[in-house]
């Protein structure tokens, strides 16, 4: 992959070494709330754009990390094929530079047709993979990371590096490639990757049932250790919603034998894509609370883990593994409960990140850190300390 867009990047990468500046690497801009407060002057990669080669048959895109995440989706869906770990679609208002929320709370004169922000600019590629965020299919369809075949990365040098491959069975750099997902940029600029695609399922049927918290976790648990097309979950307050996704015949039967109310299709996919891009009810009302001082805090746990306890409102996906808190509690209290649960805390969205964005790393595991980081921006030209303040 060689161009003047590439280049240019090159150039500055280079210049920016040579006079020890940091550089703050952004697509869409649409998840700068993400991780610890950005730092260096601004790299737009959106001129790397483009998709570079898909084959439908193979289940495998290659496209430049500029490319706008709803401009891949958009060709991948023309082939009945999809990016199966559904990424959150955040954007960001383009004539003012700050988030948007939702649609809903938009003024009315700047909402398109289609019920989004009129005027806004989207995520890109490269920003979904280094940001790693996936969306209520993670927990049948895997991850970002899991997805990701191979990956081209300029370096704190101005190296260009390239690592696996661009089909499903080759493994060479494979574990490289992966680390990038959830980097934030702290590694090199992500220039072009490899994915691997599915095709859409041939039927959805999303059901409700009214059941409190202890009830719905215990109930989503066991039907995941069944044989059910179950592709994706979500309880909220008294309400557990059950996506199913597959063969016409697997949906139908599994409809039949978990019975609970049927959501309307239009309906269903509406509320799957508010969860997924963090415009529904519940993240509305987590942005109001961080407004006034609450915190929203994104928690991993084993799916099988009971309710937390904590105060707050909870919203929980992925089978029980992964849970929303909007809650005023005290980082360490929130952290020690999320730990002796067997899992780990993340401050999503807070006014106040002095308690740190995300978790603390044990010993052994920030020396990798501190040694991916040596290895690949000796520098530290890129993204200083968005993930952790010492990178």
């Amino acid at each position: 992959m060689s161009d003047a867009a590439l280049e240019a990047i090159i150039e500055r990468v280079r210049a920016a070494r040579a006079d020890k500046r940091a550089l703050d690497i952004r697509g869409g801009g649409t998840k700068s709330f993400y991780g610890e407060v950005p730092r260096g002057e601004p790299l737009d990669v959106r001129p790397l754009a483009g998709i570079s080669s898909y084959e439908p048959s193979e289940l495998v895109v290659t496209v430049r990390a500029g490319t706008p995440l709803a401009e891949l989706e958009a060709a991948l869906a023309e082939k009945g094929q999809c990016l199966p770990f559904e990424p959150p679609h955040f954007a960001i208002d383009a004539r003012t530079g700050d988030e948007a929320e939702s649609a809903e709370s938009a003024p009315a004169g700047a909402r398109a047709k289609d019920g989004a922000l009129g005027d806004t600019a989207g995520g890109t590629v490269g920003g979904m993979v280094a940001a790693g965020l996936s969306g209520p299919a993670r927990v049948s369809a895997g991850g970002v990371r899991d997805h990701v075949l191979g990956a081209s990365l300029l370096n704190g040098r101005a190296e260009l590096l390239s690592f696996g491959g661009q089909v499903i069975k080759n493994v060479a750099g494979y574990d490289v490639s992966r680390v990038l997902a959830g980097s934030l940029g702290i590694l090199g600029v992500i220039c072009e990757v490899s994915l691997k695609v599915l095709p859409r399922a041939t039927a959805t049927q999303t059901l409700r049932f009214e059941l409190d918290e202890a009830a719905a976790l215990q109930r989503i648990n066991e039907w995941g250790g069944q044989p059910l097309p179950i592709a994706a979950s979500a309880w909220w307050s008294g309400m557990l919603v059950v996506r199913l996704a597959g063969a016409a015949a697997a949906v139908h039967a599994a409809r039949a034998r978990l019975g609970g109310d049927a959501i309307e299709p239009a309906m269903a996919d509406a509320f799957w894509a508010g969860l997924r891009d963090h415009s529904d009810e519940f993240f509305a009302t987590a942005a109001a609370a961080v407004a006034s001082g609450a915190s929203l805090w994104r928690v991993s746990v084993p799916q099988t883990a009971l309710a937390l306890g904590l105060a707050g409102d909870t919203l929980i996906e992925w089978g029980g593994a992964q849970r929303w808190l909007t809650s005023v509690a005290p980082a360490a209290q929130v952290r020690d409960v999320v730990s002796r649960a067997g899992g780990h805390a993340t401050l999503f969205r807070a006014r106040d990140k002095s308690a740190g964005v995300f978790a603390p790393l044990s010993p052994p595991l920030a020396r990798i850190h501190r040694e991916l980081k040596r290895a690949f921006d000796p520098e530290g030209v890129f993204n200083p300390g968005r993930l952790y303040p010492d990178l």
